[in-house]
């Protein structure tokens, strides 16, 4: 199995508890589940509709808003973001507009009419999104595509941290909707391979990347 960011050859390994099969890449970091393990979007929509995320929660607001205070004192002054993988809520956007960025939001389930198609944006942001990802190098090229000249890419997802050992006692791959993993590496491979720079990271689960011109 060769790795879906860098191409090079993966090592396999299984959860034997749950019968999973991973397969981890040694030169990138990136983990990926083996492809029957995959799940398809009306799978996704059951987990996604346990998820208790209301506007009007204190906490979930304070959530997004840990994103935008990383993202935004490093990205000038966009005038339009797209929130790529909103999920059911809009949330993210309505902080980005009270912020004076005029943002669309798309989720293939939720909100699938694709507003971004013939659009440039100045700031793509895309919170827990990647984990769920089944092609993340044609998503990540993708979204490079719809970025202005210099525009910025900012992405959460939360770091593997290369030991395996943890890995496997790690909360965050339990969820069954969580498919592939990136370490830091693996995703400044991926800005290295599509001509991004990256700004600043929090060693943990936020990263943000500028279109290099070309």
């Amino acid at each position: 199995m060769k790795c879906l960011i860098c191409a090079k050859k993966c090592d396999s390994f299984e959860d034997t508890a749950k019968g999973i099969l991973y397969y981890e890449c040694y030169s990138c970091g990136f983990i990926m589940k083996s492809p029957e393990h995959l799940s398809d979007f009306s799978e996704q929509k059951k987990r996604y509709d346990l998820h208790n995320n209301s506007p009007e929660s204190e906490g979930y607001r304070a959530y997004f808003q840990r994103f935008v205070d990383f993202v935004l004192p490093c990205v000038d002054t966009p005038k339009n973001a797209l929130d790529f993988g909103c999920g059911e809520s809009s949330l993210l956007a309505q902080i980005l507009t009270h912020n004076q960025i005029s943002t669309d939001f798309y989720d293939p389930i939720y909100h699938p009419k694709e507003v971004y198609k013939d659009k440039k944006y100045d700031l793509i942001v895309s919170v827990e999104v990647f984990e769920h990802l089944h092609n993340p190098k044609d998503i990540f090229k993708m979204l490079i595509e719809h970025l202005q000249p210099n525009g910025y890419l900012a992405i959460q997802t939360a770091f593997y941290q290369n030991n395996r050992e943890r890995f496997l006692h790690w909360h965050y791959r339990l969820d069954p909707t969580h498919v592939i993993f990136f370490s830091l590496k693996s995703l400044e491979k991926l800005a290295d391979i599509f001509n991004m720079r990256v700004i600043k990271n929090d060693a943990k689960q936020m990263i943000l990347m500028q279109k290099k011109n070309s």
